[in-house]
């Protein structure tokens, strides 16, 4: 059979399992990846003639799993887990064509300055979930840096931080980016809410196999003085009096343009994903924007954050992805065969 043929799911896959965490059965897959191979002849991804990359960002529990700290549900309650049953069918029917499968992982400890740890009040109690610091908090100093973090952050230097904080959050503003939010704790490194879904993760091992091709993980979000909604660069490169914070995955950019069909998917619509395609979408405009036309967007394979009763950010995403399309770049659905679209 060609690569280029859409393949049936194999049967292990159960989509009633997506919602849920269970132990991958590696050895298992690694025998059923290699008889599917060649079953359905599938090459090498060596040897693929056009290269096409699968972009997962952040399909991990934390955002994925309902009960889990910030489930993206959708419009629908339940967007994240139909999201991830549509991607994992997806990437089983187009297994012979996907190259490399590359997934970013949204990774954080508590002293961050998007987590309640960060901060206090006068009374020195932190800021509960969801609260948003505007720059008029900090200046008025309704919110300051908790002085439990400042050892473990800026060398015991707490007028630094404090200083800090007012210069980020004036940033956030005049890049307009979203306001400072503090998050519920999230994707804690070594929390069962930083792993991928079990579903995908299953995918993405038994592509691995069957196209000899090694997934690649990109991790983001340690970095305690930014966010970093976008993997390619965080919200905030510099700091007050001019030193350099952290700085732009220009490597991950080359590595995203260097093939020649990019599929982007993943969790959020609205923040992570977002972010990232729009500075994919500077850098390639600032190289070759006919570059655009070769990234397609997974649409139904992606919901934006909206929290019952309070924000929705469907609006925001909707605009950003109209933005994203006529700059070039594709929408596509997961029932439409990526074979088409080379």
């Amino acid at each position: 059979m060609n690569n280029r043929v859409q393949l049936p799911i194999p049967e292990f896959f159960d989509p009633s399992t997506v919602g849920e965490v269970w132990q991958i059965p590696y050895q298992k897959l690694t025998t059923e990846a290699k008889n599917w191979a060649q079953q359905h002849q599938l090459q090498s991804a060596n040897e693929d003639s056009i290269k096409v990359g699968l972009l997962a960002i952040d399909v991990q529990n934390t955002f994925c799993l309902p009960g889990y700290e910030l489930f993206v549900g959708g419009k629908s309650g339940t967007g994240a887990v139909d999201d991830n049953r549509r991607l994992c069918e997806f990437i089983y029917r187009n297994l012979g064509v996907i190259s490399e499968i590359m997934v970013t992982m949204d990774t954080h400890n508590a002293m961050q300055i998007f987590h309640p740890l960060f901060w206090i009040d006068e009374s020195g109690q932190q800021p509960p979930p969801m609260t948003e610091i505007s720059v008029e908090d900090v200046e008025k100093g309704v919110w300051q840096v908790n002085p439990a973090v400042a050892p473990y952050i800026s060398n015991e230097d707490y007028n630094w931080l404090q200083d800090y904080t007012k210069h980020y959050v004036r940033k956030l503003n005049l890049y307009s980016k979203y306001p400072l939010i503090i998050w519920p704790y999230h994707a804690i490194l070594g929390g069962s809410g930083h792993t991928l879904v079990s579903a995908v993760e299953s995918a993405c091992f038994f592509h691995s196999f069957a196209r000899e091709s090694k997934t690649h993980f990109e991790l983001k979000g340690s970095n305690p003085l930014t966010e970093n909604y976008s993997v390619l660069s965080p919200e905030v490169l510099e700091a007050h009096d001019g030193k350099a914070i952290a700085q732009k995955n220009t490597a991950f950019i080359d590595k995203l343009l260097s093939f020649d069909l990019l599929i982007i998917t993943g969790q959020a619509k609205s923040h992570c994903v977002a972010w990232t395609i729009d500075d994919l979408l500077a850098e390639i405009q600032a190289r070759d924007p006919k570059l655009a036309k070769k990234v397609y967007l997974l649409e139904d394979c992606t919901s934006p954050v909206v929290v019952p009763g309070g924000a929705d950010f469907s609006d925001r995403a909707d605009a950003a992805f109209d933005r994203f399309a006529a700059a070039g770049m594709n929408r596509v659905t997961s029932q439409e065969a990526v074979m088409d679209w080379i």
